[in-house]
């Protein structure tokens, strides 16, 4: 599907409507020099095979990141899927993985679809994107603009949406939604593709994934115009500097108000202790959550940290 002109996009280049997409360039040397809690070189892992459905509507694995494993009798599908032990160009430059993922790439089933939020290194991983060509040829449902960086890595099948948008070939209903966020993977192409999260469904569940955001009212705007989903996805990491992070990524307290907003009955942690990519610790972002939950009257059974690898069950069996 082709870009047209709306309030997200100019003819040229995307972006968010409530506000600029990100800080200038310029403020790059100052956020740089901001003190950062120093972070483990390696946290053991020790990787999960996926559980098999045994009834239940949906499961849902934490590989690590953003990436998820959602088992669905209607197919399997993997969100934002970064296996690369770099976040960065040719795999060279940028962040190191901390912790590896919780399931093995050969320990994946079948995958009929990927769901890709946006073209940053962290959740865009061309090796990554390669490899899945090859072994299963899975449909990629992504934002406008995206598509052509997925057709040189060998996939052939490639949908791109606007926000609001539903997929016309997956095998479930995906429907793009808005997120506050911006792209870029050099310093020529900043907001020339789009980004996203996706409302998926599957088999009588509904599931969010947030993709990278900012907070903003969007999630409000999700749930009134797509329902309260029975579980989102949502991120909790990357957050400082405030001054500098606030625009394009939620600390775990705006996340807890946007699983509020979402009215959604269960939600799970992302985007935190994979890579270091902000100035926070590694613990930061799931001990904050915590105190948050506690400040919002949110149960902890309503969002869940799991553990890299673990998983949690919708529908027969369902915790």
């Amino acid at each position: 599907m082709s870009a047209r002109v709306s309030d997200h996009f100019n003819g040229r280049r995307f972006s968010n409507p409530l506000g600029a997409a990100s800080r200038s360039f310029i403020d790059v040397p100052r956020m740089l020099a901001e003190p950062r809690t120093p972070w483990p070189r390696r946290v053991d892992v020790v990787p999960q095979r996926p559980p098999a459905l045994d009834g239940a509507r949906v499961v849902v694995t934490f590989i690590g990141h953003s990436t998820f494993l959602i088992q669905t009798a209607a197919g399997n599908i993997l969100t934002d899927p970064m296996y690369s032990d770099c976040a960065g160009p040719f795999n060279l430059v940028g962040p190191r993985r901390v912790r590896q993922p919780g399931v093995r790439f050969e320990d994946l089933p079948p995958i009929a679809l990927v769901l890709l939020s946006h073209n940053h290194y962290d959740h865009c991983d061309r090796p990554t994107l390669a490899k899945l060509a090859r072994r299963f040829d899975p449909l990629v449902v992504t934002p406008l603009g995206n598509g052509a960086l997925f057709r040189k890595e060998g996939l052939r099948r490639v949908e791109a949406l606007d926000w609001w948008q539903s997929s016309t070939i997956s095998p479930l209903r995906v429907t793009a939604t808005p997120a506050q966020h911006f792209s870029a993977r050099t310093p020529f192409d900043r907001n020339r593709a789009l980004w996203s999260g996706f409302m998926l469904e599957a088999d009588g569940a509904t599931i969010y994934f947030a993709g990278d955001t900012g907070y903003a009212p969007l999630f409000r705007e999700v749930r009134q115009r797509l329902g309260a989903p029975d579980l989102a996805l949502l991120p909790i990491g990357a957050y400082e500097p405030r001054w500098f992070m606030r625009i394009v990524h939620m600390d775990p307290n705006e996340a807890v108000q946007a699983h509020l907003d979402l009215e959604a009955t269960h939600s799970i942690a992302m985007h935190f202790g994979t890579f270091r990519l902000t100035s926070e610790g590694i613990d930061a972002p799931v001990r904050v959550l915590e105190q948050a939950c506690q400040e919002r009257q949110v149960p902890a059974d309503r969002f869940r940290v799991l553990p890299f690898g673990g998983s949690l069950r919708l529908g027969t069996g369902e915790p």
